[in-house]
């Protein structure tokens, strides 16, 4: 290739690393915001291919001051939480369990690790998170790992770009809680999230 056609294709290939901005409005994200009382805790997502374990994808929750759920380059699209660049706001348990049922299928499940972690520790890592994206496709463990090994405690998570990487070091934690979800549902994840969509909006 030539010069010339190498720079005509540049931009081309520069707008295919960048991510859509999301940036829901004060209003909205204040009347969302959820508080969980009690313990602070970081849990780890890891979405894995039933025929093979490899690792799909990574996302954090967090409970700080807040609970929200960092889901970088997700494709979990609904209209109850809203978003700030690959940060979900107002993450009540329930519709963390539809997070969860909707990347749970036939040929995958999840994997959740959770380890409490100090009020510091969890308010660094929602600082952390609100400044991350928005995140390309296919950088959600890059950017997951990157946060994770910038707080205290977790120096040994390794930056990487593979989410079993992030999994595995994450289950050496002290006091790590391991899940596994498992659910029948079709390979189309766009069924389960009409039927999600439908539960949230009151249809069903």
């Amino acid at each position: 290739m030539n010069r010339r056609g190498f720079l005509i294709g540049l931009p081309l290939a520069l707008s295919a690393c960048t991510a859509q901005e999301v940036w829901a409005p004060d209003d909205v994200v204040t009347r969302a915001i959820h508080r969980k009382p009690g313990s602070k805790y970081l849990t780890l997502y890891t979405m894995k291919n039933v025929g093979s374990d490899n690792g799909a994808h990574s996302a954090l929750l967090i409970n700080a001051s807040q609970r929200v759920l960092f889901d970088p380059a997700g494709s979990f699209k609904q209209d109850v939480m809203p978003e700030r660049n690959d940060v979900l706001f107002g993450v009540t348990p329930r519709l963390e369990k539809f997070y969860v049922s909707f990347h749970a299928r036939e040929t995958y499940y999840v994997v959740g690790q959770t380890v409490n972690v100090a009020p510091e520790v969890a308010e660094q890592a929602l600082n952390l998170a609100l400044v991350s994206g928005p995140v390309p496709q296919a950088n959600c463990a890059r950017v997951t790992s990157r946060i994770l090994r910038q707080l205290p405690g977790f120096e040994g998570i390794r930056q990487t770009w593979g989410p079993n990487r992030i999994e595995e070091d994450f289950a050496k934690l002290p006091g790590v809680t391991t899940l596994e979800y498992r659910e029948n549902d079709a390979d189309d994840k766009t069924l389960a999230l009409e039927e999600i969509t439908a539960i949230l909006r009151g249809q069903q």
